[in-house]
């Protein structure tokens, strides 16, 4: 695993609000959309939001979102999980992961 710079909560905000609001919530009691609700999404497996129609491959995924899983996810997530259904192509700047992990950790 390579090393995961530390992340800046509200440089995270704005690039969820950029990135990724399109499709997700991440507020307690959000909605799903075209994506899962990420409230809580740090420490829960793949697959798991009450109420979401995930693909077989996202519910069988196997493993456990922690720094670690999203830093790699968020890089390339149809590499990281191929069959996900979703449509976004991934952060390649290792420091923008990093501020949009610091925020989804912040939602909880």
């Amino acid at each position: 695993m390579p090393d995961i710079p530390a992340g800046d909560v509200e440089k995270g905000k704005k690039l969820f609000v950029m990135r990724c609001a399109q499709c997700h919530t991440a507020e307690a009691g959000g909605k799903n959309m075209q994506g899962p609700n990420l409230f809580g999404v740090m420490g829960r497996p793949t697959g798991q939001v009450p109420g979401f129609s995930y693909t077989e491959a996202n519910k069988s995924r196997g493993i456990t979102w922690t720094r670690e899983t999203m830093f790699e996810y968020l890089e390339n997530p149809k590499k990281y999980i191929p069959g996900t259904k979703m449509i976004f192509a991934g952060l390649k700047k290792a420091d923008e992961r990093a501020h949009l992990i610091a925020y989804i950790e912040s939602c909880k």
